[in-house]
């Protein structure tokens, strides 16, 4: 189903997609376990600047798969989840702190983290409040904090599939919102890593906070 422009009823599709995940946690996390994000998670940490360990905010954690991966390289991980029930999966999975939080509802320190991972998350947040999360993960890195994202990748279009809204932005829509926000990109790649670009439905970017 396509959204029309300026007919979103925002919090109607975001408790839709999080009745979505919150009904599959389970299936979710055997699903998608054993996904190899490396490439992302290198790509976030090779930009930080500060002594480690980091502090790592994991926006979109799911359940808790790659907060295992921060804390098994030796860094202090923060999980955000909208979905009750994936929040307290990764708990269980990690050990870490997790933020039971709507995406449309955060409430983050200032200037706390030395990076943000935005992974496969960022894109179930609806186009008209996009602005306005971006810089509320903007004023919570450190100076100089790092910001990965990655979603996948369209013509700037937003839609409902099954339950579960989605919006896909091309790089230069992506980039003009990031630029907006406060700031700076660092580089960014298509995955999976290797295939020719149109089998390639991943755009990862990584920022810095100006």
């Amino acid at each position: 189903m396509l959204i029309e422009p300026g007919s979103l009823q925002v919090q109607g599709l975001v408790a839709r997609t999080l009745n979505h995940y919150n009904q599959r946690a389970e299936a979710f996390w055997e699903g998608t376990r054993h996904h190899d994000v490396t490439q992302n998670i290198d790509a976030l940490l090779k930009h930080i600047q500060s002594t480690p360990p980091f502090t790592i905010l994991d926006f979109g954690c799911g359940p808790g798969r790659d907060l295992k991966t921060f804390v098994e390289r030796g860094h202090r991980a923060v999980g955000l989840e909208g979905s009750h029930a994936m929040a307290t999966l990764a708990r269980s999975h990690s050990g870490c702190e997790v933020l039971d939080q709507d995406f449309l509802k955060i409430e983050l320190p200032f200037a706390y983290f030395d990076g943000v991972f935005a992974n496969a998350s960022l894109f179930h947040v609806p186009m008209q409040e996009l602005p306005r999360v971006l810089k509320q993960l903007h004023s919570t890195l450190k100076p100089h904090g790092v910001f990965f994202s990655s979603n996948p990748r369209g013509n700037n279009e937003e839609e409902v599939s099954g339950e579960r809204y989605g919006a896909y932005y091309n790089l230069e829509t992506w980039r003009s919102l990031l630029v907006t926000s406060g700031f700076v990109e660092l580089e960014h790649y298509y995955r999976p890593v290797g295939l020719p670009l149109d089998q390639q439905p991943w755009l990862a970017t990584v920022w810095r906070r100006n």
